[in-house]
């Protein structure tokens, strides 16, 4: 048996009631819902029992001091194949503790097995997935240029491993341990 695994940060209620609040308008999107609103820092991939617990064991020596995250700017992801929008997200800040926190995750990982992909690490939440052909382009446009950005800040006070459960209706994920920050 594999578990897919990954660490975040899950902003508490009232930021993902906020998410949730400016969610709309673009026909075809898959919005993410409430449970799955989370700032990755570090995606684990599929692992075997024996390392879920290597990694579980060696995310309890983190230490990290609290982080003041504040949500910004909407922005997008395409999918690299075709250039068309694959994910609609909005920044956070401040980067640097967060590209910091989430090296440190990815150091306890790798001293558990994991092996990572080389890409930069972006700060962000996801707000909505996209199949092919991609986002309405107009429908998307008017959303990024429309739509507020809500303000919403939260202290960090911990991160979450969760395992992610692929199905017929998108991811679900489970929180497996919490690992407090200071």
């Amino acid at each position: 048996m594999t578990w897919r695994l990954f660490v975040a940060l899950q902003p508490p209620q009232e930021v993902r009631d906020a998410l949730l609040g400016c969610m709309g308008g673009i026909e075809g999107a898959r919005w993410q819902t409430d449970a799955q609103l989370h700032l990755t820092l570090a995606f684990m991939g599929e692992v075997d029992r024996h390392q879920a617990h290597d990694i579980a064991s060696s995310l309890a020596s983190l230490r990290f001091p609290p982080i003041d995250v504040e949500l910004g700017h909407f922005g997008i992801f395409d999918n690299g194949r075709t250039g068309r929008v694959g994910v609609l997200w909005i920044g956070a800040e401040p980067v640097a503790p967060l590209t910091e926190l989430a090296a440190r995750v990815r150091e306890l990982g790798r001293q558990a097995g994991v092996t990572f992909d080389r890409r930069r690490f972006r700060p962000h939440i996801t707000l909505a997935r996209f199949s092919a052909p991609g986002a309405p382009e107009i429908a998307l446009r008017r959303f990024l240029t429309h739509t507020a950005a809500p303000v919403a800040r939260w202290t960090a006070q911990e991160v979450i491993l969760f395992e992610s459960r692929l199905g017929a209706t998108g991811a679900h994920y489970e929180p497996l341990e919490h690992y407090p920050l200071g």
